[in-house]
């Protein structure tokens, strides 16, 4: 590594706030250069910046992210204490009971559905799948009934699209406007104390070879979930394994009380194969899973348009060959109060199972594009590996909602906090952080971030020339390959500061390390 980068190493930047209180970043954009030496680095950047380990002086700028830290760790602490997997009544029922000859080669989905109606009929219990493989269309979930795959069986999925009836969402979203999101393995709607768990595998063979569907971010027709839970209380998924689904793996639609502990999840089969799909839910715990998805790993929507609020993930690896950890892009809905803490998270490792890349496209990327506001969100102890942008910030103004609702004006994206962020193998395009002329992105710190970049082998794109694109799909690769800066570059944000940030670079890069454009107090 270079001189001029072993420099770039000691950066402590506040932009809008602190030490910067008050600067205005022209609208050509600004490189910072760090150094060791203050005034150096006012020589070089045009205004102040610190030595590393200098950062009291941003401390008053960014009071509101302390405070942040002690509200969101009161919440995780109270939803810990208090978000329980619900008592599953001791009773046990079986297909076998129900129907199911010994010989589980033909479907077992009217057996299943026959325990599972048992089971809420007695007032809830267990409905343990235990011997070999169990095909299976469509099961409906009940009230009280906890579905367990026990350790050794397969709930494998059938292959016929006729063994899927749909079962259209009582309050339709926009999702269902535009995926026809009506198929899945296992459905419940408003129901209470309801589960899937145990050791075993479901399996939801969707390859393209079984579901040759087109990838899209319209329709899915023809390419069912795995798992589908609208507007229901008390959901616990537990222990299970969950492998390549013809779609979304999972989605749950305005849940409250929502546990997810130890999963894995494996869905590299097919387009459009995201991990974990939360979708307004109130009061949520993700935490010790593994997911590898083709599509995001982890993402959270608010297609549902009730806020969603309390939400804790923890002890995580979430990797992907789109985006590993994301909010959006259906952001018609509301999201405040997110703590992520102690994941790894980025694109899947040479040992993991991929179909078509192995770099991310993005690590965290938080995107609101349809109206809603994200607020209030704190990720701390997260490294980031093999992402091409392993931060991306974008307020933009999309706004897709259901064809009799009115366009909403764009949205808001403001209390973002990044601490203690590290990583190595990430991809040359970098970080970025844009709102639009009309809609800036408030109140955004990082605080002890180190993140290593590859050097650039393609032309980097010149800040100037970046589009606005208010209306088009967010993702990380909307702009360029090569965005403005090696690091961070950011545009139309207000009060965005940096303390202790270090971007590194592989080799030789002629890009500024960070750079601002219409960046404001």
């Amino acid at each position: 590594m270079n001189g001029h980068h072993l420099q770039r190493r000691r950066l402590t930047l506040a932009l809008g706030a602190g030490l910067l209180a008050g600067w205005n970043v022209p609208a050509t954009g600004r490189a910072i250069a760090a150094s060791a030496d203050p005034a150096s680095a006012n020589a070089a950047g045009g205004a102040g910046a610190a030595a590393a380990g200098d950062a009291g002086a941003c401390t008053a700028g960014v009071a509101w992210a302390d405070v942040l830290r002690r509200e969101l760790d009161a919440m995780a602490q109270q939803l810990t204490q208090t978000l329980k997997p619900w008592p599953v009544p001791a009773r046990v029922f079986t297909p076998e009971q129900h129907g199911l000859a010994d010989d589980t080669s033909g479907l077992a989905t009217a057996a299943i559905q026959r325990a599972v109606d048992a089971c809420a009929a007695a007032g809830g219990g267990t409905v343990r799948l235990s011997k070999g493989d169990y095909l299976s269309g469509t099961i409906v979930l009940r009230s009280g009934v906890m579905l367990e795959v026990a350790a050794g069986a397969r709930l494998l999925a059938s292959t016929n699209l006729q063994d899927y009836p749909e079962h259209r969402a009582r309050r339709p979203t926009v999702q269902d406007s535009n995926m026809g999101m009506n198929q899945s393995l296992i459905f419940a709607e408003g129901c209470e104390r309801i589960g899937i768990g145990g050791k075993g595998l479901i399996d939801g063979r969707g390859t393209k070879d079984n579901f040759p569907g087109e990838e899209t971010v319209g329709a899915t027709p023809g390419r069912p979930f795995i798992i589908r839970i609208i507007d229901c209380k008390q959901v616990v998924i537990r222990d299970i394994h969950l492998k390549d689904s013809p779609c979304w793996m999972q989605n749950y639609l305005n849940c409250d009380d929502l546990l997810i502990d130890g999963i894995h999840v494996e869905n590299q089969a097919n387009h459009n194969n995201d991990g974990l799909d939360i979708d307004s839910c109130r009061r949520v715990i993700v935490r010790n899973s593994f997911i590898n998805a083709q599509d995001d790993a982890m993402c959270f929507k608010g297609a549902g348009q009730r806020l969603a609020e309390n939400i804790l993930i923890e002890n995580c690896e979430f990797y992907s060959t789109c985006n590993a950890l994301k909010f959006g892009t259906d952001s018609q809905g509301d999201f405040r109060n997110v703590l992520v803490r102690n994941v790894t998270l980025g694109g899947p490792s040479s040992t993991m199972r991929a179909i078509n890349r192995r770099k991310a496209d993005g690590g965290i990327s938080w995107e609101i594009v349809d109206g809603g506001t994200l607020e209030r969100v704190l990720v701390h102890d997260a490294r980031i590996v093999r992402a091409e942008s392993p931060l991306f910030l974008r307020l933009g103004d999309r706004g897709r909602v259901r064809p009799e609702q009115q366009r909403p004006g764009p949205g808001m994206l403001r209390h973002i906090v990044y601490d203690r962020i590290s990583g190595g193998d990430n991809g040359m395009r970098g970080s970025f952080f844009t709102g639009i002329p009309e809609a800036d992105i408030e109140h955004v710190l990082l605080r002890d971030v180190s993140l290593t970049m590859a050097a650039a082998t393609a032309p980097a794109a010149v800040a100037v020339d970046v589009p606005e694109a208010h209306a088009e799909y967010p993702d990380p690769h909307m702009f360029s390959t090569v965005m403005p800066a090696y690091g961070l570059w950011a545009r139309h944000i207000k009060h965005l500061t940096l303390q202790r940030v270090r971007f590194r670079v592989n080799g030789k890069d002629a890009r500024p390390e960070i750079l601002a454009d219409a960046c404001h107090q």
